[in-house]
């Protein structure tokens, strides 16, 4: 039997796994690190010339030098965008493809050895983010950065279907099942038809998805507890006229820490300090300011995440961020937070009756269904489905390597 390699290419981590020869499937990666972060960090070294790291080497890079280098995250959910074309980086233009192979060439490299010979699935979503995405595009984007990687001979593959797979492995008999695959910046729905065999069938029936997942839960977290305490929300005055909202735009990048290294721009800074000239709280925009110039983005990204990891398994949990004169002691209850969330859980519910709709399935007809991804563990989440389906249908799993061991199953 030909080996076969799955390539899970995530928003936030990316997954390999390999099938070998025995059947037998594996992740692949050092022990205890299968999963790499998605991201890139380009600086100038001592010698001029630039330099690149991905995964946890490009945030180590970062982190010691955040102004003298540049942070590149969420390269997926750009794939789809036709308006972006090129950014500049160290004054040389980098295509999307150009950012997403240099990123493969990193993850990929050492796999080398275990991928020559193999035949390669690569996962992609349902519906790529976006408000106006084009799906085509970005499948074809995404073939031509593994092409430009140097692995122009790839599969591309549904990664709901993909977690299919891996699940059905566990099946016996004829089931309809619907597979709920929930990444950090997309969530995607697919209906299937198992057949155990010999041989083993797969029938798609139907697919939908939607552009939101992990990221957004951890925006609304930010949104409603640490920008309120920095002055979103209260107002200033010009010349002694009538209160002005504090800038919400200065809050909007908050879920994706790098942006608030971004920030740092004089120019930015020079505006927060002159509105907090005549704000009617200058104590929390000093605050923001000092969290900017202090370069606390990751730290706090950790806190926050951190809440709701601890949410999911508690009905309260204490947002504990501190960092140089900077406290925040905040508690979250669950309640306020799923009250936060309901509009992403609205658009995960429409998304998967779109799915049965699309494979004119009823609640009713599904026979088991399979959550996979981070966001599956929030309790609201899986009442989505225990809603429709009741709980003894709903199982969750493989909460961070299905897609991949799927991908390489259906190699």
């Amino acid at each position: 039997m030909r080996p076969a390699i799955g390539l899970d290419f995530g928003t936030t981590n990316s997954v390999a796994a390999l099938r070998g020869a025995d059947g037998v499937v594996r992740t692949l990666g050092l022990p205890g690190r299968e999963v790499f972060r998605s991201v890139l960090c380009f600086w100038a070294g001592a010698d001029g010339r630039p330099r690149d790291a991905a995964g946890p080497a490009a945030i180590e890079a970062y982190l010691e030098s955040p102004l003298d280098s540049r942070l590149i995250m969420s390269m997926k959910s750009y794939l789809a965008q036709r308006s972006f074309t090129e950014t500049r980086i160290l004054g040389r233009g980098f295509g999307l493809e150009a950012l997403v192979a240099t990123f493969l060439r990193h993850w990929l490299g050492p796999l080398a050895p275990q991928m020559a010979g193999a035949r390669i699935v690569v996962g992609r979503p349902v519906r790529f983010v976006g408000e106006a995405a084009d799906d085509a595009f970005g499948a074809q984007r995404l073939r031509a950065a593994f092409a430009q990687a140097g692995f122009a001979d790839v599969t591309l593959a549904l990664e709901p279907a993909a977690a299919g797979h891996r699940f059905a492995q566990g099946l016996d008999a004829p089931a309809t099942v619907l597979v709920a695959d929930f990444g950090g910046g997309t969530s995607d729905f697919s209906v299937l038809r198992f057949e155990p065999g010999p041989p083993r069938r797969v029938t798609a029936l139907g697919h939908a998805g939607v552009g939101i997942a992990g990221d957004a839960f951890d925006y609304r977290i930010i949104d409603h507890v640490v920008s309120p305490r920095l002055g979103k929300g209260s107002t200033y005055r010009v010349m002694g006229g009538d209160p002005l909202p504090v800038p919400a735009a200065w809050y909007a990048g908050f879920a994706r820490w790098h942006q608030l290294s971004m920030m740092r721009a004089p120019r930015t800074l020079r505006d927060i300090a002159e509105v907090a000239r005549t704000a009617e709280d200058p104590a929390a925009l000093h605050d923001l300011v000092r969290l900017i110039e202090a370069d606390a983005g990751y730290a706090l990204y950790r806190a926050v995440s951190g809440v709701k990891a601890a949410l999911s398994t508690r009905g309260d949990a204490m947002l504990d961020f501190r960092h140089g004169c900077f406290a925040l002691a905040a508690p979250v209850a669950r309640a306020d937070f799923e009250a936060w969330i309901a509009p992403e859980l609205a658009r995960i519910g429409a998304a998967v009756d779109a799915a049965l709709a699309d494979a004119g399935t009823l609640p009713d007809a599904v026979d088991r269904v399979f959550l996979t991804g981070g966001t599956s563990l929030v309790p609201a989440v899986r009442r989505i489905f225990e809603a429709r389906f009741g709980p003894a249908r709903v199982v969750a799993g493989g909460e961070f390597v299905s897609v991949a061991e799927g991908l390489a199953l259906m190699g």
